[in-house]
């Protein structure tokens, strides 16, 4: 193992021994190391807030048998607020320093567009769109507009296909088309009115392109022609998993993508999105092309790292080309692979490709892990991505979110305050509870006054005692 660029730190947010390592071949057994650390203090920091719910629980059965009102105790109180999922013990829980604020509701600027607080939600498939012609609904409304409600400084909605041929799924929404611009207006509107900033994600699937959804079916498998599935692309005809192998794109194709791209940002403008993500991770198609695992090209598209990101770079230039200069322009990244091929995708490529992507105009990178190569052993824990964002932060100097198991206010603050990201994103918890910042806000100690509220609600805030 390499010891270039190692710093011995203790990591804020998990409490296990830090060491950043970017020489790595693919970066995973120091990573693993800290997933695993960070589990076990999950488990840990579970076991005690057990304990806790249960001394408090004692404790207000013990007042109310003294002949108080439970409504009036303050331990019973604090059972009662634990019970709805956040702390009473505000400068306990949130170990903030005397006098300030969470950062986690401190706003953030990007170029002109202000964020009110550092909790987004990151783009999550709905594959909702059930007439495949790419158009949100009011399903996509009530998603999107509820959690702007809710408090999320950022929406970011879900992988937009730029080609009806570059969705995921037969059910993805697309600004391919500007018939799709209207079905969009209505939902960017109410978002911003929300207090929110509506933001869209651009995507390509590439050879993971055409599989299945709930609604359809074929899990993981490409659909077949007869149920609305297509003949997938790639940048090598190397198929995904289970998936149908895709056909090699010529150069006249990569070249058409990169068109797609510019005219879907266009139209993301048009539609009123106030932030453009473009989708490099994951595995789809810009992934791809980073990646020599699913890269075998032997073009300017392939081979040395530099040809490798040009796809990517050419993207970057055509939607930067056409997005006004107050508009922050996104890229989510997987930092790594988590394949131990020696070559992989990996964390040193990713800050190299930061650096670059910053000289292009990119305002933030999106930071997360996996999706590139199948059959992997990726270790999931709370914070596991978070080493990552902080490394891209830092070594690149841009802007970054943290994403991956954040589910916690207290986490996020920690994350956020500590500056291993400028903000997170918050997910699966998010399909959950729309009001999660909510939550967090009183978690916080955050008052229900700056606490982003919609006016309608504040009477019903979180420790409103009626």
């Amino acid at each position: 193992m390499s010891k270039h660029h190692e710093q011995d730190l203790v990591d804020e947010v998990s409490g296990a021994p830090k060491t950043v390592t970017v020489d790595e071949p693919s970066g995973v057994e120091s990573v693993e190391a800290l997933a695993q650390e960070a589990a076990r203090k999950a488990k840990k920091a579970k076991k005690a807030e057990r304990e806790k719910l249960k001394a408090e629980r004692k404790a207000a059965k013990k007042a109310a048998k003294k002949g108080k009102k439970a409504k009036d105790t303050k331990d019973d109180k604090a059972a009662k607020e634990s019970k709805k999922g956040f702390a009473t013990r505000d400068e306990d829980a949130a170990e903030l320093p005397d006098g300030e604020s969470p950062k986690l509701f401190e706003p953030l600027t990007l170029r002109s567009v202000t964020f009110r607080n550092r909790i987004w939600m990151p783009p999550m498939d709905t594959y909702s769109v059930f007439a495949q012609d790419g158009k949100p609904t009011p399903f996509h409304y009530q998603h999107y507009v509820s959690r702007a409600m809710g408090g999320f400084g950022l929406i970011i909605a879900e992988s937009t296909a730029v080609a009806p041929e570059g969705r995921i799924s037969p059910n993805d929404v697309g600004l391919w088309d500007d018939s799709q611009i209207d079905a969009w207006r209505w939902i960017v509107a109410d978002v911003k009115k929300a207090g929110a900033v509506a933001g869209v994600q651009l995507n390509h699937g590439g050879r993971k392109a055409s599989t299945g959804s709930f609604s359809l079916g074929y899990i993981n498998e490409t659909v077949p022609s007869d149920k609305g599935g297509w003949q997938p692309l790639a940048p090598s005809p190397i198929p995904f998993g289970k998936c149908t192998i895709p056909v090699e794109m010529t150069t006249d194709q990569i070249h058409a993508v990169v068109d797609q791209f510019r005219a879907a940002a266009q139209r993301a403008v048009w539609a009123g999105f106030q932030v453009v993500e473009i989708h490099a991770a994951h595995g789809y198609l810009l992934s791809e092309f980073l990646d020599p695992l699913s890269n075998h090209r032997t073009d300017e598209y392939g081979g040395s790292f530099e040809n490798r990101i040009r796809l990517l770079v050419e993207v970057v230039d055509a939607v930067r080309g056409v997005l006004p200069d107050e508009l922050p322009l996104f890229v989510r990244v997987s930092a790594t692979d988590w394949s131990v091929e020696k070559g992989s995708w990996d964390l040193k490529q990713t800050i190299a490709l930061s650096h670059a992507l910053k000289e292009h105009g990119v305002d933030l990178m999106d930071v997360s892990t996996g999706g590139i190569i199948a059959g992997v052993t990726i270790p999931a824990a709370p914070n596991y991505q978070v080493p990552f964002s902080d490394a891209v932060h830092h070594q690149a100097s841009i802007p970054t979110t943290a994403v991956g198991l954040i589910t916690d206010a207290v986490q996020a603050e920690k994350i956020v305050r500590s500056d291993q990201a400028s903000a997170v994103e918050i997910g699966r918890a998010a399909l959950r509870d729309p009001y999660w910042p909510l939550r967090a806000a009183a978690e916080l100690g955050v008052s229900k006054q700056d606490a982003p509220y919609q006016p309608q609600y504040v009477r019903g805030a979180y420790g409103t005692t009626r």
